[in-house]
């Protein structure tokens, strides 16, 4: 058992940066149009809140925003139609979250080619005509403006997504990536040189030079960036199994160290040091068919990200908050692997947790290592986390000297057998379908166990077992609520 002493005398308070529900993942945006996506997100606004949300597929066809007509001499224009863009930002908006948003891909009518990623068919070339794929930008941004007021220039606007890979950018070609970025980042300055705008969105290929490479360009353009960013995905090479994929997670730390290399880079750069990193998208796994997603490691795994993050970036977004996400395709079974911190039907899965519990984390830092943080919130009470990636119990004692008389101590654990409604669903068959008996049986199994008891406040103990993951909060004892009330007679 290891022992901590905790000072809550003290005036240094650790440093702990919690930003956790800064910004959340979508799939595209065209799936904001659907009932599931909606119930989803509103699930997760209801419970945990996020600030900003981010996804792809502004500008792809199923929203429909660039359009073209043919007039009486066959000259072709554009027109554009915003139909389908309102109702997602004023779903956005009563659901209570706002956008990030990333401007891609290129409409199929501006693109310089065919070429494709995903199921949906997002076109990644270069626009054949820049003035036309400008004009949209602007345009697209001044209807936001007018439909949605001045606030519309806080959401932060990211150009386009991991041009490094050929995967999202036609041959990875750095040079046109970052001639897109400097005719786009102008002609968002242009409509109104408030906007934040920042890039270049790169994921962990080639990153030290395309980082650095880009910060470079932007300095000799004098592009004032408002922010850098980056994705971050923490697994190596994948073992495939008919739909599904089995990746090895990386040691943490390893990973962690890409944050800190890009921090490094940026603060040698001639921007000011202050200049923030944007994590838009992490993960453990960068594929929506790892079934790790699902599992209480993932959760447990992300704790530790989670208690780290901060201490290189300014915002970091989990990819996704949902399960309708269809990259791939359509999903086969309720539990496939997708990176959603819900599956279908709105049912938690462990990863969940590790944001709702991280988002109950207020106050000042009064603990923290590589398995534990403890808060001090501002009436006094004790609130922390514990996680436990190994497969042996881990132990703990708190202990503060000027402890005096009884507390309670409530914990909340997730572990293989609570919170875990992936274990539920494997042991019902795996059912591809799911009747509504089956879908209440799964939300009753997918939330942490709960205990309480009274403890001497000097001497806090806190068990975690294997591959778990804890939140407990520690509270003075309260008065006895009514004479003669007596529990020990009722056990």
């Amino acid at each position: 058992m290891k022992e901590y002493k905790l000072d809550l005398s003290s005036t240094d308070p650790i440093k702990f940066h919690n930003y956790a529900t800064r910004c959340i993942g979508t799939g595209r945006l065209g799936l904001a149009l659907r009932q599931e996506y909606l119930d989803q997100l509103s699930y997760i606004q209801k419970n945990i809140g996020f600030e900003y949300i981010r996804g792809h597929g502004l500008f792809a066809e199923d929203i429909g925003i660039y359009q073209e007509y043919e007039d009486d001499s066959g000259k072709v224009h554009a027109e554009y139609n915003f139909t389908y863009l309102d109702q997602i930002m004023d779903n956005y908006k009563r659901i209570g979250i706002k956008p990030f948003l990333e401007l891609g891909f290129m409409p199929q009518r501006l693109g310089s080619g065919t070429n494709s990623v995903f199921y949906w068919k997002g076109n990644i070339t270069p626009p054949a005509d820049e003035s036309k794929w400008v004009e949209l930008i602007q345009k697209t941004l001044i209807h936001l403006k007018k439909r949605y007021g001045k606030g519309v220039v806080d959401w932060p606007i990211e150009i386009w997504n991991e041009p490094n890979i050929d995967q999202f950018w036609k041959d990875a070609d750095m040079k046109a990536y970052f001639r897109l970025f400097e005719i786009t980042f102008s002609a968002i300055k242009d409509v109104d040189p408030n906007f934040k705008v920042g890039g270049p969105a790169i994921c962990g290929v080639d990153d030290k030079r395309w980082l650095s490479n880009f910060i470079e360009f932007c300095e000799k353009k004098k592009l004032k960036l408002d922010f850098i960013s980056r994705h971050f995905y923490t697994v190596d090479s994948s073992q495939i199994e008919g739909h599904y994929r089995y990746p090895n997670l990386r040691d943490a730390d390893e990973s962690l160290n890409e944050l800190s290399v890009s921090r490094q880079i940026i603060n040698d750069s001639n921007y000011s040091t202050k200049l923030p990193m944007y994590v838009t998208e992490f993960n453990t796994s960068y594929n929506p068919d790892a079934p790790l997603h699902d599992t209480v490691r993932n959760a447990v795994y992300v704790a530790y990200l989670l208690s780290r993050m901060g201490e290189t970036s300014d915002v970091y977004s989990y990819w996704t908050f949902g399960d309708v996400f269809e990259e791939k395709g359509i999903p086969f079974t309720p539990f496939y692997g997708g990176f959603g911190l819900v599956a279908n039907h709105s049912i938690p899965k462990p990863t969940y947790w590790t944001f709702k519990f991280f988002n109950s984390l207020k106050g000042r830092c009064i603990l923290k290592n590589d398995s534990l943080i403890v808060m001090q919130r501002d009436d006094g009470m004790l609130v922390g986390i514990m996680w436990n990636s190994s497969s042996t119990v881990k132990k703990v004692q708190l202990t503060m000297p000027d402890g005096v008389g009884q507390s309670s101590i409530i914990t909340q654990t997730i572990d293989e057998d609570h919170g875990n409604p992936l274990k539920i669903w494997h042991a019902l068959g795996e059912p591809a379908s799911l009747d509504s008996s089956m879908i209440q049986l799964l939300k009753r199994s997918a939330v942490p166990s709960v205990s309480t008891k009274l403890i001497n406040r000097n001497n806090i103990s806190i068990n975690a077992g294997p591959n778990s993951l804890i939140y407990f909060q520690v509270q003075s004892e309260t008065d006895n609520s009514d004479r003669g009330f007596d529990y020990g007679k009722l056990i």
